[in-house]
């Protein structure tokens, strides 16, 4: 959605930098401070929450562009466990640890909050670093047919690309599904009445963002995102009347 955005902006006449923020706590302080004008993957009806409680006077929502975004706990598919409640007696099968990404992010606070719902605190370490170091972990596990538990989250490319099952979780510890918003520093309307326009017509169902995913970061990688907007625009841009083609 980044890439997305900075391609209409640019071809609406704005200059776009763009910033890599991995920690969901100096995201929000920048955003509230005007250092970052538009964050667009905000999750803060319940992921970020916190996060608005303390910055949202100095932030606006500039739209809901995805309504059906979810944590989820998940193993590989041929392991023969289906619910988060059928962790706490097989810790010894995934010794011990569930693979979570970095340390503030909002999906690893909700999952040290669920840990105690479900009686895993004492048997179960979450294990925090990267979402790259995640992925490598479930790669390196699946690969072997081994068992694993991480953190995910939907719509995520990851669900596709590894044979991964989310597991049930009968008491809604890890919330429930959110919409995803384009967040964007106080005035930002104000002072960019046409990208604000813009970029609250922004709206994607789970195959427009599954596509633009997948050829953002798998069929097109670092370094050639650009190119992955404009052949996604081919595909989905007349569906859309906010899409700016030149």
């Amino acid at each position: 959605t980044a890439y997305l955005l900075q391609d209409q902006l640019e071809k609406l006449g704005y200059t776009v930098e763009m910033n890599t923020l991995t920690e969901a706590g100096p995201l929000y302080t920048g955003l509230a401070q005007g250092d970052v004008d538009v964050f667009p993957s905000a999750w803060p009806e319940i992921t970020h929450a916190e996060y608005m409680k303390t910055y949202g006077e100095s932030i606006e929502d500039l739209g809901t562009y995805y309504d059906n975004a979810k944590l989820t706990i998940a193993v590989p598919e041929y392991t023969d466990i289906d619910s988060i409640d059928e962790l706490a007696a097989a810790s010894d099968r995934f010794g011990g640890k569930i693979y979570g990404i970095e340390p503030g992010a909002g999906l690893t606070g909700q999952t040290q909050k669920m840990m105690p719902e479900y009686g895993l605190d004492g048997s179960y370490e979450l294990v925090t670093s990267s979402t790259a170091a995640m992925l490598t972990e479930l790669k390196s596990a699946t690969e072997k047919e081994q068992d694993i538990v991480v953190t995910l989250w939907r719509p995520f490319w990851a669900n596709d690309a590894f044979p991964v099952k989310d597991l049930e979780d009968p008491k809604g510890a890890m919330g429930k599904a959110e919409g995803l918003h384009f967040l964007g520093t106080k005035g930002f309307a104000e002072e960019f009445p046409e990208a604000a326009e813009l970029i609250e017509k922004i709206k994607l169902d789970d195959e427009q963002y599954g596509a633009l995913e997948d050829l953002v970061v798998n069929e097109y990688g670092e370094g050639k995102e650009a190119d992955a907007v404009d052949a996604w625009l081919k595909e989905y841009g007349d569906q859309f009347d906010w899409t700016v083609t030149s």
